[in-house]
């Protein structure tokens, strides 16, 4: 994977990739930052299931209608609204961030198709990275510094809890259990409903037909109580209405 690399190709905020190299970038440093300007105009963000307990008190968890189903994290009703991320980056400070944007920009990658091994990249166009006088140095000589393990060990726990995830999905598309959503949303005073589709959910006419001993199953391996935190959270699509439609 490469900084030339098709950016149809390139995970949602990613706009290059190249794969980090003490040769290339041994003056590099990396910068904390109290915004998340990546984040802002969109509406929906990459979760994985080990998040589901924190990101329910913020978001609806939803699952994306893709081929391969995705949970996301919802922050706007609309492409290109995000109701907890100003235009600037700002977010709410009591708002959970899911660990698919503190990543950013980092991730591993594969360099070539095929390879088992996953290298540390980085998206050079961020300004979270450069050549700076300010910021914590990525290398100590041609060494990896304590900071570059740090996010190294960052993306690597991001790796495993991908692939839990994806398990978890590959049981909800098992047991047919993700259908196509719909959320409908009238406010006083209004003469039709907003109607919000494009998303699949779980639903409890689907979670009631399953057989006992499937039920048991799901429960014993904690997809359940995964399938309930998200039921829960869509409670919070109220809120995001409200504040998406509050008056400037």
């Amino acid at each position: 994977m490469t900084a030339t690399q098709d950016n149809q190709t390139l995970p949602l905020f990613y706009r290059e990739l190249t794969p980090l190299n003490s040769g290339v970038h041994q003056t590099w440093r990396t910068r904390t930052t109290d915004k998340a300007s990546w984040m802002a105009n969109q509406h929906a963000v990459p979760l994985t299931t080990e998040e589901f307990a924190k990101a329910q008190r913020s978001f609806p968890i939803i699952f994306s209608s893709a081929d391969v189903p995705v949970p996301l994290a919802l922050m706007g009703l609309n492409e290109g609204a995000n109701v907890y991320v100003a235009d600037d980056g700002a977010f709410n400070a009591e708002m959970y961030i899911p660990a698919y944007a503190r990543r950013y920009p980092f991730l591993l990658a594969r360099l070539e198709p095929g390879e088992d091994t996953l290298s540390l990249c980085v998206d050079p166009t961020s300004d979270l990275v450069g050549a700076f006088d300010d910021g914590e140095p990525l290398f100590d000589g041609a060494e990896p510094s304590e900071r570059c393990k740090s996010i190294l060990n960052f993306c690597e726990q991001f790796e495993v809890a991908a692939l839990q995830t994806t398990a978890f999905v590959d049981l909800l598309v098992k047991h047919d259990l993700l259908t196509e959503g719909e959320f409908t949303i009238q406010r006083e005073g209004d003469q039709q409903p907003s109607v919000y589709r494009g998303f699949k959910m779980v639903t409890d006419e689907k979670l009631n037909a399953l057989p006992a001993k499937t039920l048991a199953a799901l429960n014993q391996s904690g997809a359940l109580r995964l399938i309930h935190m998200h039921q829960v959270s869509l409670g919070v699509v109220s809120d995001i209405f409200t504040l998406q439609t509050k008056p400037v």
